[in-house]
């Protein structure tokens, strides 16, 4: 007879599995890129089976879409823990960064996947996947700067911001994509960042 502990310890069980894939990607796509690294090496390197690994994850691309889905809010919620006094693409930037450091993660995830945000669509709102993004860096700038009903100025600023710091990561993962195996091990994805945003003036 099932007792009322099981289902949770199921759930936890569904949970260490979930995130032992999802550190094994991680780790596997800075080792040896995305490209390079198979649903088998990352089942195998979790410790599961590749039929385990596609309850969890329709795809590798998947897997990568969905870090991105779930960092998101995380990231706007450092953006607006960020000091008023920093202008607002440096707080992207330097929220990325902590983000990145405290997940334990290269600053993206977004360096992970075939292409920077643009996969083929799995589904209507991967599609949309950048534009989410831009959208919650943009209102995350306003709420910051304490601008709770913006006028076309404030939503213009925040928006041309958002995308231009948006275009700064999609900058560093083309960038980092065209590295060569040796290159990219020796690369340094969080200097990358920095110096992809102090072309901004950041």
């Amino acid at each position: 007879m099932e007792t009322s502990e099981e289902p949770g310890r199921r759930e936890q069980n569904r949970l260490r599995t979930h995130n032992a894939l999802v550190a094994a990607a991680n780790r596997l796509f800075q080792e040896q890129g995305y490209e390079a690294t198979t649903v088998r090496d990352i089942a195998t390197a979790a410790g599961v089976g590749e039929r385990t690994f596609f309850r969890y994850f329709p795809s590798k691309e998947n897997l990568v879409l969905q870090q991105v889905r779930d960092l998101i809010p995380l990231l706007a919620a450092e953006i607006r823990r960020r000091p008023t006094a920093e202008p607002p693409l440096v707080a992207l930037r330097e929220a990325l960064l902590a983000l990145a450091a405290r997940q334990d993660t290269s600053p993206a995830v977004l360096l992970a996947g075939p292409r920077p945000f643009t996969p083929e669509p799995i589904s209507r709102g991967d599609r949309f996947l950048l534009f989410d993004l831009e959208e919650t860096v943009a209102a995350a700038f306003l709420e910051r700067a304490g601008i709770t009903e913006p006028g076309l100025r404030e939503e213009l600023r925040a928006a041309t911001l958002s995308r231009a710091g948006v275009g700064a990561l999609r900058t560093v993962r083309l960038a980092h994509a065209r590295l060569s195996d040796a290159e990219r091990a020796e690369a340094d994805p969080s200097e990358m960042v920095r110096i992809a945003f102090a072309a901004l003036g950041a």
